[in-house]
């Protein structure tokens, strides 16, 4: 059968599990063929990786600055994803479309109450501290203002990490309702011309960002900062 003039030669079908390139346009070689066609199972092995080290520094006692380096490292790739599909969704792509007025008011509900749980804890824990530091230094106004900082420094860590456990959490929420629990969505409500000219990258960067990846190592590294690192500085402080 002969080939009308003309016409191109016919493009080569895309292996399995990858999208075809653009007319026009190289394939990605350089992504492994492994990771476009499966990148959410490579993200748990990689957090899982990086999350056995940390429990071998903890009996290892490496340098100090290698815990921070390995928890960073748990979180890395799924961060970064989920930071790039957030960065390229527009707000109205996630605004509610079927929600009743009682979960409007109900979610607004739960919000106040956790706000007034969270005031309440506060003032508990502002009293408490006045009265360790009265006690631990008597009424020398200058070493209570001293020590009255020094606190303040050693909450930063516990502050920032409560801060990013929530910031976690809302990130997990919105690509919950963006592009749902699937490795791979079929459909979803990520813009289209997000790496449309890359589609194997699109792949594994939507891959990447899964919500529940992002929990166990973003929240766990919040967790394991929050535990580990602030409360045993804050701790120190007081001692």
């Amino acid at each position: 059968m002969s080939v009308d003039e003309g016409e191109g030669p016919t493009p080569a079908e895309a292996p399995p599990g990858e999208a075809a390139a653009p007319p026009g346009q190289a394939p990605e070689a350089w992504l492994p063929g492994w990771l476009v066609r499966h990148p959410l199972h490579a993200g748990w092995v990689w957090t899982g990786f990086w999350a056995l080290l940390i429990v071998l520094d903890e009996f290892l006692n490496l340098a100090g600055w290698s815990w921070y380096l390995l928890v960073g490292m748990a979180a890395l790739p799924t961060l970064l994803s989920t930071l790039a599909v957030l960065h390229a969704t527009p707000r109205r792509h996630l605004q509610p479309r079927n929600e009743s007025v009682l979960g409007h008011f109900f979610v607004r509900f739960l919000a106040l109450v956790t706000a007034f749980l969270v005031w309440g804890v506060s003032v508990v824990m502002s009293a408490s501290i006045s009265t360790t530091v009265q006690a631990a230094v008597g009424s020398s106004e200058r070493e209570v203002t001293a020590l009255g900082f020094n606190l303040l420094v050693a909450a930063v860590p516990l502050v920032i990490s409560v801060l990013w456990m929530a910031f976690i959490v809302r990130c997990a929420w919105f690509l919950r309702r963006l592009r749902g629990w699937s490795q791979s969505p079929a459909s979803s409500r990520v813009p289209k011309k997000f790496l449309r000219s890359r589609p194997n990258l699109r792949r594994v960067v939507v891959g990447l960002a899964h919500p529940g990846l992002l929990l166990v190592a973003g929240l766990g590294m919040s967790i394991l900062a929050l535990f580990l690192n602030a409360v045993e500085l804050t701790f120190r402080v007081l001692a």
